[in-house]
């Protein structure tokens, strides 16, 4: 039987688009359901208004659970709105510069795709954590999948903290926490009819 500090912890993702009075409360919710480690606002959006208001909800949600926010890709966003730092969409190329800008304790993701490679140079130039995926099939972008190889790989061989997301089930989970440092939920949760129940499920299955 695996103990609480054996298992990866949890990372939420949010949806790209929602109602924030509505997201904010269902939010809340999962927080006080299961405990979460982070929570990466991730806005399809380019309007700087509404995702500084998304900041802005996120931040008062979950500071006051002392649980870290950050942003995907907008750095000076999330610096300008209290988030804890910023998480990069493409790989390593931003990581460098994030980290001398933002300072070190700014919390520095980088999303890898299923790249050993760009995960290594992430993880060289600076980032806190490495995200690769998605880990179940999926039919967005080239159809690559980050294989459980990858994350045994990187948990031998890498010290920088791995995530595991996009299109996590409870059997990937229980494949993978043995492999990786957190695991991100985002649309396995949101299109669920009960996400806060689905996020309970999911943590379980962790061990």
């Amino acid at each position: 039987m695996s103990t609480d500090q054996d298992l990866p912890q949890i990372y939420l993702v949010t949806p790209p688009s929602f109602d924030l009075d509505v997201f904010a409360d269902l939010l809340a919710r999962a927080l006080d359901a299961v405990e979460v480690a982070c929570v990466r606002l991730d806005l399809a959006t380019r309007d700087e208004g509404a995702i500084g208001r998304g900041a802005d909800a996120l931040r008062e949600v979950c500071h006051a659970r002392d649980i870290a926010v950050v942003l995907t890709d907008h750095k000076l966003i999330a610096a300008n709105h209290g988030l804890d730092g910023v998480h990069f969409s493409d790989g390593a190329r931003h990581v460098r510069k994030a980290r001398a800008d933002l300072g070190q304790d700014a919390i520095v993701g980088a999303f890898c795709g299923a790249s050993r490679h760009e995960g290594l140079v992430a993880g060289e130039n600076g980032a806190d954590y490495v995200s690769f995926g998605p880990v179940g099939q999926s039919g967005l972008g080239d159809g690559t999948v980050a294989e459980p190889a990858l994350f045994q790989w990187w948990s031998e061989m890498i010290e920088v903290p791995v995530v595991a997301e996009g299109g996590l089930t409870e059997d990937l989970v229980r494949s993978l926490s043995p492999l990786a440092d957190f695991l991100a939920f985002g649309e396995e949760l949101w299109s669920a009819e009960d996400p806060v129940a689905m996020l309970t499920t999911l943590a379980a299955a962790r061990g």
